[in-house]
C-alpha cells in the first residue's frame, strides 16, 4: 500500500539525516523532492505546493534549523500536514435512522457492490445490526444476482425486484420491506455506469430524493488516483453526498487519491477497502494512514485485529494445556488460523513497524503457511497431538503426503520444539501478566 510514495518520501528525509548542520538550502531540497514524490503520487500540482508551503512554515515556527533532531521533526510536521490533508480525525457513519437508509453510489467497476457486502459484513459483525441489502441496478442483471451472492456468502437478505425497471419504486419497497421484517439498516446498492452520464445523474437524485438516505456514500477505486477525484467532484456537485469509500486500496502503490480525495470534495473518507474478502474492510483513520505512509506502521489497527480473533475461554484451555505439556499440532494449527484471520500477510507484516520498510523487496504470500499447514494435515491425530513419536519412517511419510521435503519436516518440529518450551516459560507469573494484559486490551477503547 503506497510503497512507491513511501520510498521516495523516504529517501526525501535522508537529505537532513545526512547533516551535522540544517541550513534553509537542505529544507528547501527536501521539501523539493517531498513534493516530486506527492506528484509521482498523482497528487494535483496545486495541492502538492500548497502542502509544501504548509510544511515549510510550519518547520521554519518551529525552528527545525536549530534543533538537535531536525530529520525527526521534519516527519512530524509532515505526518500532521498528512493528516489534516486527509481528513483530520476518523468520521463514523450515520445509523440514527429506523432503519438507517445508506445509498451506495459510484461508476461501474469501482467495487460498489461488493462493497455494499462488506459494509453490511461490517455493520452485522461489529456493530450488531440487521442489514438489508437492496439490489437497485435494473440495468445489469449480473448486478443483482452478484448482490445475492454476496447476501448468502454473508448471511444478509438482499431484497430485489428483477422485473421492476423503476429503481425509485425498489428502494422504498425495500425500505416498507425493511420496516416489517425488523431490519435496521437498509444499505440501496444503485446502478453504475462505465462514464458520468445526465441520465445516470438524474436517476440516482431522483432514488436520493425519494428515500432520504441518512447516509450517501460514494464509492471510488482508489488505483484510478485523479481520475477518482475528478469522479467524485462531479457525483458530489450534484448528490452532495455524506463521505468516500476508497477500493482496491491494498493495490494502490501511488496513494493520490487518499491524500487529495478530501481537499477537493470537503467530504471524509469514511471506509477503504484492503482485499477480496467480505472482512477486507476498514475505518478510515487518517492519522494511522499518514503514520504507514511514512513506513512508521500501524500498531493500534494490528491490536485491534489481534483482539476481534482473542478468545478468552480459548486462551485459558490453551494454558492449561501448555502447563500440562499437551501442546500439540492441533492447538498450533488453531493458532495459525486466527493470524489468517486477521488479514493478509503483507498488510499485517506493514503494520509493524520498521518491518515493512525492511521487507519492502521481499515478496510475502498470503500463502505463507500452506507447506506447514500440508505437513500438519499429513500427520496422524496421534502424531499431532504427541509430536514426540515421530521417527525417521514417520518423517518421511509426512514428507511424501504433503508434498514437502525431510528438512521441511525437520525445521517445522524444530520450530515447534522451541516454540512450546518458549510457551512453557511464559507460564507462571509472566503468564499471568498476558493474560490480564490481553484482557485490559481488550476493554480499553480500541474497539
Amino acid at each position: 500500500m503506497f510503497d512507491n510514495l513511501s520510498d521516495k518520501l523516504d529517501k526525501a528525509f535522508h537529505i537532513l539525516k545526512g547533516h551535522g548542520k540544517i541550513t534553509e538550502v537542505n529544507v528547501a531540497e527536501t521539501l523539493k523532492e517531498v513534493r516530486r514524490a506527492l506528484l509521482d503520487a498523482d497528487v494535483n500540482f496545486k495541492i502538492a505546493k500548497d502542502f509544501t508551503n504548509r510544511v515549510k512554515e510550519n518547520a521554519l515556527g518551529q525552528n527545525v534549523l536549530t534543533t538537535l533532531q531536525p530529520g525527526q521533526l521534519m516527519v512530524k510536521i509532515v505526518k500532521d500536514e498528512l493528516v489534516e490533508l486527509m481528513g483530520g480525525d476518523a468520521a463514523g457513519i450515520n445509523l440514527s435512522g429506523n432503519p438507517s437508509v445508506i445509498l451506495m453510489s459510484g461508476l461501474q467497476g469501482s467495487g460498489k457492490t461488493t462493497f455494499s457486502g462488506k459494509l453490511a459484513n461490517f455493520l452485522k459483525t461489529k456493530k450488531n445490526k440487521k442489514p438489508l441489502l437492496v439490489a437497485c441496478d435494473i440495468y445489469r442483471p449480473a448486478a443483482i444476482n452478484q448482490l445475492h451472492v454476496v447476501g448468502d456468502q454473508i448471511g444478509v437478505e438482499v431484497y430485489s425486484e428483477p422485473e421492476n425497471k423503476n429503481p425509485v419504486q425498489i428502494a422504498q419497497n425495500a425500505i416498507a420491506h425493511a420496516k416489517q421484517n425488523g431490519f435496521n439498516v437498509v444499505i440501496v446498492d444503485t446502478a453504475g455506469r462505465l462514464a458520468i452520464d445526465e441520465q445516470m445523474m438524474n436517476e440516482i437524485a431522483e432514488v436520493h430524493k425519494a428515500i432520504q438516505p441518512q447516509e450517501t456514500l460514494f464509492v471510488v477505486d482508489s488505483m484510478t488516483g485523479q481520475d477518482a477525484v475528478n469522479t467524485a467532484k462531479a457525483f458530489n456537485d450534484r448528490l452532495n453526498f455524506d463521505g468516500v469509500v476508497l477500493t482496491k486500496l491494498d493495490g494502490d502503490t501511488r496513494g493520490g487519491a487518499a491524500i487529495t480525495i478530501k481537499s477537493v470534495v470537503n467530504k471524509p473518507i469514511k471506509f477503504i477497502g484492503t482485499g477480496e474478502k467480505m472482512d477486507a474492510i476498514d475505518v478510515f483513520y487518517p492519522d494511522r494512514m499518514a503514520d504507514r505512509i511514512l513506513g512508521m506502521g500501524d500498531v493500534i489497527s494490528l491490536v485491534e485485529r489481534a483482539q476481534e480473533q482473542y478468545d478468552e475461554e480459548e486462551a485459558r484451555k490453551l494454558q492449561k494445556k501448555i502447563a500440562k505439556n499437551e501442546f500439540g499440532f492441533d492447538d498450533f494449527l488453531s493458532q495459525i488460523q486466527q493470524v489468517k484471520k486477521m488479514g493478509s500477510m503483507k498488510d499485517l507484516v506493514g503494520m509493524i513497524p520498521g518491518v515493512g520498510k525492511a521487507l519492502k523487496d521481499v515478496e510475502i504470500e498470503d500463502d505463507a503457511f500452506k507447506h506447514i499447514e500440508a505437513i500438519i494435515h499429513s500427520m496422524t491425530p496421534a502424531e499431532r497431538s504427541r509430536p514426540a513419536v515421530l521417527d525417521a519412517k514417520r518423517k518421511m511419510r509426512i514428507a511424501k503426503g504433503s508434498g514437502t521435503d525431510i528438512q521441511q519436516v525437520n525445521q517445522l518440529l524444530k520450530q515447534f520444539d522451541q516454540m512450546s518450551k518458549m510457551m512453557k516459560m511464559m507460564q507462571g507469573t509472566k503468564g499471568k501478566n498476558l493474560m490480564r494484559m490481553m484482557g485490559q486490551m481488550k476493554g480499553m477503547g480500541l474497539k
